[in-house]
């Protein structure tokens, strides 16, 4: 599970948007990509994202 602290200070690689956890995906509040959590590491990279 990722810490609340962290998800505080990612950032959308994208558009810079705030994120939240929804389905063990790191979400992205304005542009809506969905970056997986691997082994318990958000990989916040664009060419992994779905829209």
């Amino acid at each position: 599970m990722i810490d609340k602290e962290l998800l505080d200070i990612l950032a959308c690689p994208a558009c810079k948007g705030d994120v939240e956890l929804k389905d063990n995906k790191i979400v992205c509040k304005k542009c809506s990509k969905k970056y997986p959590i691997k082994d318990g590491i958000p990989i916040m990279l664009i060419d992994e994202a779905e829209n």
